[in-house]
């Protein structure tokens, strides 16, 4: 662990900060501005632009030697897929953007990604980046997709909307994925963690006022006590697969994380709840140059690593059942 590391992202985090209030434009284009400076494992994946559902959508593969793949099986069969939503408050951001998460996960496991490019607010409010990303998973699906190698994850709102599309699959009566990964995620829209107040300052990301204006362009009028919209207070959990919640001590989105924790154990989930010490909202983005970044990783690739293992082998049970039968 690196003390003067997080000092040093604590203190560039504070320094690129705005100063007052932005035009969305503005805020997209310092956010691509902030993650084209993340290190990408470019020589252990290969990217390529397709569409997933209705929306264009990266193909992000795992690099071998020949060039065509993993230079190992993949955990899950060659089947397995991370379905990765990126973050950016569903008002900015892009699979591009998310590109040092989803190309790290890749690496680490051998397993594929898509990442859709859903629509954002204000054009777009809610519910329509959950339309998307529940379309996304369908079409994996649909193609003959086994959810048990499919897992869900995603950072900051991404992570938000894989809880989300968990939900929105469960209610349209879809098989649920075999995991859910997420990463500083944000599930409460009505903003009353109590972390909300008592990070303050703390955080050098987030403050309540950018929180309340990207909010309120997703929101859109809505009311943001249901489930799809604060998942922490109003969602029944119940049937979910096993999760993974990563989250930052220093996030205002804290409580977040800890209230999605205790919430998935009342309704008997087998839940993993990750609290790195001193860093920042989603710090896995800083690999390479934050040793907390790194073993996050590690450890989310090992999850994902053990739940599709697990998919696979009740796959190959089935399919012996079935020979026998």
């Amino acid at each position: 662990m690196s003390r003067e590391q997080r000092s040093r992202i604590d203190a560039m985090l504070r320094q690129s900060a705005p100063t007052g209030p932005r035009s969305v434009e503005e805020i997209r284009a310092g956010f691509r501005a902030l993650m084209a400076g993340m290190i990408v494992p470019h020589d252990a994946i290969r990217t390529e632009p397709t569409t997933l559902g209705d929306r264009p959508a990266l193909r992000v593969r795992p690099e071998g030697p020949e060039g065509d793949g993993s230079d190992r099986a993949p955990e899950g069969g060659t089947d397995a897929t991370i379905l990765y939503f990126h973050g950016g408050g569903w008002v900015f951001g892009s699979p591009e953007t998310a590109l040092s998460l989803t190309g790290n996960l890749v690496a680490r496991t051998g397993v594929e990604a898509y990442s859709p490019d859903y629509r954002l607010a204000p054009e777009h409010p809610f519910p329509a980046a959950v339309e998307d990303c529940l379309s996304a998973y369908r079409a994996l699906l649909d193609r003959g997709g086994d959810p048990a190698a499919i897992v869900l994850a995603g950072d900051s709102a991404g992570g938000g909307l894989a809880v989300t599309t968990c939900l929105a699959a469960r209610d349209a009566g879809l098989p649920l994925p075999a995991a859910v990964l997420v990463l500083s995620p944000g599930l409460d829209a009505t903003r009353s963690g109590e972390s909300i107040r008592t990070k303050e300052g703390i955080d050098p990301i987030f403050t309540r006022a950018a929180l309340d204006r990207t909010g309120a362009m997703y929101l859109g009028g809505a009311d943001p006590r249901q489930p799809l919209l604060s998942p922490v207070l109003h969602a029944d959990l119940t049937g979910f697969p096993p999760m993974l919640i990563q989250v930052g001590a220093n996030e205002l989105l804290l409580d977040d994380s800890t209230r999605l924790a205790a919430r998935a154990r009342e309704a008997g989930v087998d839940v993993i709840l990750d609290v790195t010490a001193d860093v920042p909202h989603v710090f896995q983005a800083f690999a390479g140059v934050l040793d907390e970044a790194d073993e996050a990783l590690d450890r989310a690739a090992l999850f994902l690593r053990q739940r599709l293992r697990a998919g696979r082998a009740v796959r190959a049970g089935a399919a012996v059942g079935t020979s026998v039968e």
